[in-house]
């Protein structure tokens, strides 16, 4: 699942909370979408530190 259907799921979910409440399986997904997002981002951060090189005089 790329990001932006992953983002657009979660949105989905977070509109229908708001309106209506979730179901027990909404709920779990949810969970787990946001895991998946989380650890994406966990994952591109770690990347970008891992780039960095620091350079002294």
């Amino acid at each position: 699942m790329d990001i932006d259907s992953l983002v657009q799921r979660i949105n989905e979910l977070a509109r229908k909370h708001k309106e209506s409440g979730l179901t027990e399986e909404e709920t779990v997904e949810r969970a787990e979408l946001r895991e998946i997002y989380l650890q994406n981002i966990r994952r591109n951060f770690r990347q970008q530190l891992d780039s960095i090189e620091i350079v002294d005089k």
